[in-house]
């Protein structure tokens, strides 16, 4: 998958972002190409490699932005008690960076939340996922990052009752 500058972009990590510019950088004496990308408070440099696909995405289409959505209103599945393999569990989830898998952690964490309390790891997931998931969100469908935390607040409360 090959980006250019000027691609509006989600990072597996980080979320919505530019990409700034593609330049040949030099690390550990091997060369290669890398991503210079914006985000609202972070310019990060993504490799161009074999990973690339696993880093950096295209972002959904309104349609599949949509669809994605529709997850978080679904029933919720059961996460693990223990707090070492819920987060194991959760990091892996979100390591795609796909639109889809943010929405089931942030559906799962808010279930999750409503029969225990949320660790130190789980409060930093959710904020993570709420964070990339407000970014695409807000691009994909022309909406304020604020109107997008208020659907996303509505849509998890209708999927717990």
């Amino acid at each position: 998958m090959n980006f250019h500058t000027g691609d509006n972009v989600v990072h597996c990590t980080h979320g919505l972002g530019k990409v700034l510019a593609i330049e040949e950088r030099t690390f550990f004496d091997k060369t290669s190409f890398y991503y210079m990308v914006q985000m609202a408070d972070l310019t990060i440099w993504v490799p161009a490699d074999n990973n690339l696909e696993h880093r950096l995405r295209l972002p959904n289409s309104a349609s599949e932005f949509r669809e994605a959505l529709a997850i978080l209103s679904s029933p919720a599945d059961k996460l693990p008690d223990d707090r070492r393999q819920r987060n194991l569990q959760l990091v892996e989830k979100l390591g795609d960076g796909k639109a889809e898998s943010i929405c089931q952690v942030i559906r799962d964490l808010s279930a999750y939340r409503d029969s225990r309390a949320w660790s130190e790891s789980d409060n930093a997931i959710m904020r993570r996922a709420q964070k990339a998931l407000v970014g695409e969100w807000s691009f994909i469908l022309s909406v304020t990052p604020h109107e997008a935390e208020v659907e996303l607040h509505q849509m998890i409360t209708r999927g717990r009752k």
